[in-house]
């Protein structure tokens, strides 16, 4: 049984379809109660005797010696406190999980091949929906990573397929702060702090310690429909996502603060606790734990402060554009996640959704480079107009940093000769993570993914040295600059230039 008071400020979601109500504004120190006066009056957050009988507990998401800028906690209260529980014990089954991505663990890798993944499928052998139910927990797959969560430092990559609700069961990561990215199937997220509906095209960040819950939502009269989800979740140990700097730009561009939205307090009781047990599976250090309690953990009350879940629509997203040459990267980042070295991110989530093309007299197609960040591509929804990974709609694409890329020669002469008339780019929505950093992939996903998609022989094949074929030009032009008197360098006493 759910019970939700909404308070005048939290606004209506603009999804006739959302059942929940959200509070706005990224970072912001949030405060929300679902009955009147549950919160402690002003100056106190620990009253002796809390309104309603009610637990107070405190979460702490950064350490206590904090600057006063990056602190982050959240005061809940409660039915009753996260520590009345049965003692945790390991969970047997074997999922495929990884923490640590150092070369010392023998379950990932390091290698200079791109690599691109179709979508998880279900009728994968282990993880078949006919056969075999999962859910979100259970349906997670990593792909590949960086450091190590005990060092608190380095990230992991993951694919997620599931066909099952998480019924009377929750999820808490204790490794790193979880970036969940739908791309089949919209999610009803249940947290201890309050509830948010999670459509594709959107995305939803999930804190370290907060316990939660994911089932698949279906709209009212909507009870025919297959089951399924799937997606991508990125996860960041150490460190928490934050707002790129805008620098230049000012006031205005990118992600806008008050575009993020926070769940406002929403309560379950449990009637029968004394007789139906709860499931809460713990992630630490890449294994999982699980213990059991007799009452739900979703039962706070009231809360306030910065440490919460969010989510985010990306079609809110505000693309630059530039009149010649190309933007960077950065210039489509959402979210960025610093690292431990100064002024360098651990990762930036980008995203590339419809906009103008309106350069002049510039190569539009992704020119070749090499970067120190290693490149991974998901596609949201739409056709990926690139010409040389086979990537689509649920996959992902991997390009390990410094490795060279770019289009095909067939693609780059077409895009040479292309007219730059200003064009509308629309209908399709991806992703890309820059991290910085070389990526270990996992032998899962080098070997048992079910839809691995290897570059293709002879893709590079036809590339031409146009440059050859213009020397007469170039020493023509030489030629020129000579007769115009340019000075040459001059002789050192032994006659050497």
């Amino acid at each position: 049984m759910a019970f939700q008071q909404f308070p005048t400020w939290p606004r209506t979601a603009a999804d006739s379809e959302d059942p929940y109500r959200y509070q706005v504004g990224f970072g912001n120190h949030h405060s929300t109660e679902a009955i009147p006066g549950a919160l402690p009056p002003h100056g106190t957050n620990l009253p002796q005797k809390s309104r309603y009988g009610l637990y107070a507990e405190l979460l702490n998401g950064t350490s206590f010696m904090s600057t006063k800028s990056t602190a982050a906690n959240v005061w809940m209260y409660r039915g009753k406190p996260a520590a009345a529980r049965h003692p945790p014990s390991q969970v047997e089954e074997i999922l495929h999980l990884e923490s640590c991505f150092l070369p010392t663990n023998s379950n990932v890798a390091f290698t200079p091949l791109p690599y691109t993944w179709g979508p998880l499928k279900s009728n994968e052998s282990s993880n078949s929906a006919t056969n075999h139910r999962v859910t979100f927990v259970q349906g997670l797959r990593t792909m590949g990573g960086h450091g190590d969560a005990t060092l608190k430092e380095g990230l992991a990559v993951h694919q997620y397929e599931f066909n099952m609700n998480m019924e009377r069961e929750a999820f808490v990561n204790h490794d790193g702060e979880l970036l969940v990215v739908p791309q089949q199937g919209t999610l009803n997220v249940k947290t201890e702090l309050g509830s948010l509906l999670v459509k594709p095209g959107s995305i939803v960040v999930l804190p370290p310690g907060i316990r939660f819950s994911v089932e698949i939502f279906r709209p009212a009269g909507d009870q025919w429909s297959e089951i399924k989800a799937s997606g991508y979740a990125l996860e960041i140990f150490g460190t928490r996502y934050a707002l790129p700097d805008l620098g230049v730009l000012g006031a205005n561009g990118l992600a806008h603060d008050r575009d993020f939205e926070y769940p406002v307090a929403r309560f379950d009781l449990d009637p029968d606790e004394d007789t139906s047990s709860f499931c809460v599976t713990v992630k630490l250090a890449g294994r999982l734990f699980s213990y059991t309690q007799p009452h739900t953990p979703f039962d706070v009350v009231a809360w306030h402060g910065k440490y919460a879940p969010y989510r985010y629509d990306l079609s809110r997203f505000c693309h630059l554009t530039a009149n010649t040459d190309q933007l960077d990267p950065t210039s489509y980042c959402v979210l960025t996640a610093p690292s431990k070295w100064p002024a360098a991110s651990l990762v930036d989530f980008c995203v590339f959704g419809d906009k103008w093309a309106v350069s002049r007299n510039t190569l539009r197609i992704p020119y070749y480079h090499r970067n120190i960040a290693t490149e991974l591509c998901g596609v949201i929804h739409g056709q990926y107009k690139g010409s040389v990974r086979p990537l689509e709609a649920g996959g992902l694409s991997f390009e390990q940093s410094y490795m060279p890329h770019g289009e095909t020669y067939e693609a780059y002469t077409q895009a040479s000769e292309a007219a730059n008339d200003p064009t509308k780019l629309e209908g399709s929505l991806f992703f890309m993570l820059n991290v910085s950093s070389h990526l270990a992939l996992t032998r899962w996903a080098m070997e048992q993914h079910p839809d691995i998609r290897l570059e293709r022989p002879g893709i590079w094949a036809s590339m031409q040295n146009h440059f050859v074929h213009h020397l007469k030009h170039a020493d023509a032009s030489w030629s020129d600059a000579t007769d115009q008197h340019i000075p040459t360098p001059p002789k050192s006493p032994n006659g050497r230039v």
